[in-house]
């Protein structure tokens, strides 16, 4: 192949390159915008046709009338508790079982890893009386904690399975070099292992956190007064104007956006891209 055909190659596969990026990047950054358009612009910008995609008229008032509204701060803040609890515990008990799986060969390893998989093959439906009457005796009914408990069931399989592929990856070699220069095995796990797994680590703690942020089923279940904030908007915005339902909407995108946004220098690692 001549030299002008090789660069005619790869200048073409840069274009389509970027040209898919810029596709993906729309397909996630219109919807928002869109979204956003119709939180800060009232009801004169959602039932604006055509839409001009410019920002015209668009004011805070709108969406602090929503925070505003009774019971949206506080499901706001239910939300962010349940989500510390499912990351937090998920991490917790995710990685060492992760680690466990990746480093250690014992009987029953294979039917544990079918059996954390089997977990979820439990409709949630199915489970929610019998958690409801559990929770009741136990005191967890209508509480943040109780719904951080069922969302970290929820997210603990993902983590067991995806911190184990994570410490696979992490070669066994360093951790036995560690070993001999005097390290405990405790010792080598957070001087050697968990600085290299820190981004997977990252990657599924934003994956515990979508899943507790989004999840609705057993929230709604589960809570009466203290609701998270995809339940109360479940029973809220149906009776409720346009532009409202857009602001919620908006709620309920910006945590998870500056979550991963506080956590991008670790996912980013993954694939060996610098962030400053």
């Amino acid at each position: 192949m001549s030299t002008i055909g090789t660069a005619s190659f790869v200048s073409s596969r840069r274009i389509l390159l970027w040209s898919g990026i810029a596709v993906l990047c729309a397909w996630v950054l219109v919807p928002i915008y869109l979204i956003a358009l119709g939180a800060f612009g009232g009801r004169s910008a959602v039932y604006l046709w055509p839409k001009t995609g410019l920002p015209t008229g668009l004011s805070f008032e709108p969406f602090l009338l929503f925070l505003r509204t009774e019971g949206v701060l506080g499901s706001f803040l239910n939300s962010l508790g349940a989500a510390a609890i499912t990351v937090a515990l998920s991490l917790l008990l995710g990685a060492p079982a992760g680690y466990a799986l990746a480093r250690y060969n014992f009987h029953g390893k294979d039917s544990f890893r079918l059996m954390v998989l089997l977990t979820r093959a439990f409709p949630l439906a199915i489970l929610a009386l019998p958690l409801t009457v559990s929770f009741i005796r136990l005191g967890l009914y209508d509480t943040v904690t109780g719904v951080g408990l069922v969302h970290t069931v929820l997210a603990l399989p993902f983590a067991v399975l995806v911190t184990q592929g994570i410490f696979l990856g992490v070669p066994r070699e360093l951790e036995e070099a560690a070993w001999v220069f005097g390290c405990s095995r405790i010792q080598a796990f957070f001087k050697i292992v968990a600085p290299l797994a820190l981004p997977g680590i990252a990657a599924t703690a934003v994956f515990a956190f979508v899943i507790s942020w989004n999840e609705v089923f057993a929230a709604s279940v589960l809570t009466v007064r203290n609701r998270t904030l995809t339940a109360y908007l479940l029973t809220v915005l149906a009776e409720s104007p346009m532009h409202y339902r857009f602001a919620g909407g908006l709620m309920l995108i910006l945590p998870s956006v500056v979550f991963i946004f506080a956590v991008r220098r670790y996912l980013f690692a993954i694939w060996g891209i610098s962030s400053k």
